[in-house]
């Protein structure tokens, strides 16, 4: 008969070793904290900066979009913005989209 049930399956397993709960507690707590200080707190920071980017907008500011797209500010509305990109070519776009507000006078250099 041992040869169709292999004698290992009719075995007890071994009890599995009982590890100290407050280990895996700081392990998880290492995990949040390495999350907190490499991942979260940077892109809260970020999102902060970018957002007093938007909010210091005006009139005349030299902006380059997300999509690469240089042009001067026309005009500033709660959530969008008229741009310049070319003489007689006014675009609008969404606040959010401001990449940078560049130096005056870099649209006329390029």
């Amino acid at each position: 008969m041992s040869f169709f049930i292999p004698a290992a399956v009719a075995q007890e397993a071994a009890p599995a070793p009982q590890g100290n709960p407050m280990v895996t507690l700081l392990m998880f707590a290492g995990l949040f904290a390495f999350m907190w200080f490499f991942i979260i707190r940077p892109q809260r920071k970020r999102q902060k900066e970018h957002q007093e980017l938007v909010n210091a907008l005006k009139k005349g500011d030299e902006v380059v979009m997300t999509s690469g797209m240089l042009g001067r500010v026309e005009k500033v509305d709660e959530d969008y913005i008229v741009l310049e990109v070319a003489e007689n070519m006014q675009l609008k776009f969404q606040k959010v989209a401001v990449h940078a507000i560049l130096p005056k006078g870099t649209i006329k250099k390029i």
